[in-house]
């Protein structure tokens, strides 16, 4: 025979089933993260008589607020998640022994997934002298299911964004790359005469980068050639590159006055850097028949060039400061070398000799030199570049884009 407390308790559970079953079909439809705070709030407020509510969940390694209902902002500001509640592992009543930033509560409800903390519900009665079992005594652990599904389907929310907005990026990487190798030269695209070779090589370190290379004819006896490094790496070093290789291009003629063209870049990377970043430069102007090299290097590490004849390892250090670093560049000196035969030059950027050993930073100058200074041909020195690029990055040394430019002078 069912008695009338039995029916009683059979409501109540058939209930709190509708209820579940409301929040899990409310879950399915993939509303967005408010509507189901709305009906989680709705559900407390009307259903269940809970009069305050306070919900903290875990994201982005900080924990936030996600509910706040039936207290002030400043009541839910004054709790530190760390501090105030990661020590309740079950749900507790804190209505007779509460800290005073919990005085408004009655009841802590720790929300776990796969063993971890991902969320806290803080439930209160509206009334100080409520007559009867409470509310947030008689629904507490129906509290806790709907609570887990709802901030267990928002993790996987977030994570299912965080999913789209890597893919996004990730597209958006790839297409940057690929418009940034249709920037840079390819080896065919380089100027080569029976008097010159030009072999080079590029690297970024994040797909895209901040580096810069660039050799073409100026004349039909002149070649002009640069090498160039924004300051950081990523997508906003390689936005001012690709500007910086279009006015590059249109500035760097066969007859230009080199302090001239570098007043000039300073203005346009001031202009496109806003001040936040610079590019170091250097720059080069070749004359196929006197062997006259030109140039002027803006901040940037110091090319080396050999004379084969000689065995003597030089560096082409005159120039200025980089461009974007001042408004406008006090000084430029430009420097002038007579290249002997076979000689050869070596343009780089510092992603080739600042190293990560795990402890600092450390130079891998030496190494580049000794390939650089010896009989073997630019080919072969830059097969070697390779290995040694090849074996820093399996070891995780590089940090930066690489650019290598090498001219060997027949």
């Amino acid at each position: 025979m069912v008695t009338q407390q039995s029916k009683r308790r059979l409501n109540i559970y058939q209930d709190r089933l509708n209820m579940l079953l409301d929040i899990a079909q409310t879950i399915n439809q993939d509303h967005s993260i408010e509507d189901l705070l709305g009906e989680f709030e709705l559900l407390l407020r009307e259903e269940l008589e809970v009069g305050k509510i306070l919900v903290f969940t875990h994201s982005n390694d900080t924990w936030q607020n996600l509910l706040i209902s039936g207290v002030s902002e400043e009541e839910a500001a004054m709790i530190d998640v760390e501090r105030d509640l990661l020590h309740y592992k079950q749900i507790e009543s804190v209505t007779l022994n509460h800290p005073p930033c919990l005085k408004s509560f009655d009841s802590v409800i720790p929300l776990f997934h796969r063993f971890k903390a991902i969320g806290y519900v803080l439930i209160g009665d509206v009334e100080e002298e409520h007559q009867g079992i409470s509310p947030t005594i008689k629904h507490i652990k129906l509290i806790q299911i709907i609570a887990n599904l709802i901030i267990v389907f928002i993790e996987n929310k977030r994570m299912q964004s965080a999913l789209l907005e890597q893919e996004a990026l990730k597209k958006e990487m790839e297409l940057a790359s690929r418009i940034q190798q249709q920037l840079v030269p390819s080896q065919d695209q380089l100027p080569q005469t029976p008097r010159l070779k030009i072999r080079s090589l590029y690297h970024p370190h994040l797909g895209v980068g901040g580096d810069y290379y660039d050799a073409f004819y100026l004349s039909s006896h002149s070649i002009g050639f640069c090498v160039a490094d924004v300051s950081g790496k990523g997508i906003s070093a390689a936005m001012l590159m690709s500007n910086f290789q279009a006015v590059m291009r249109s500035l760097f003629t066969s007859r230009v006055n080199f302090k001239k063209l570098i007043h000039q870049l300073n203005v346009r990377v001031n202009e496109s850097a806003n001040s936040e970043k610079f590019i170091t430069l250097f720059i080069g102007r070749y004359n196929l028949l006197t062997r006259k090299l030109t140039y002027v290097n803006a901040g940037h590490l110091p090319p080396l060039l050999y004379n084969v004849g000689k065995k003597q390892l030089t560096t082409l250090e005159k120039g200025c400061i980089g461009l974007g670093m001042l408004d406008c560049i006090p000084t430029i000196e430009v420097g002038a070398v007579r290249i002997k035969r076979n000689s050869k030059l070596l343009v780089f950027t510092d992603g080739l000799v600042e190293l990560d050993n795990g402890l600092h930073v450390e130079s891998g100058a030496e190494d580049v030199e000794r390939i650089l200074a010896d009989d073997e041909d630019l080919d072969s020195n830059f097969d070697e570049f390779k290995d040694i690029i090849k074996s820093l990055l399996d070891k995780g040394s590089v940090f930066d884009d690489i650019s290598l430019l090498g001219i060997e002078f027949k």
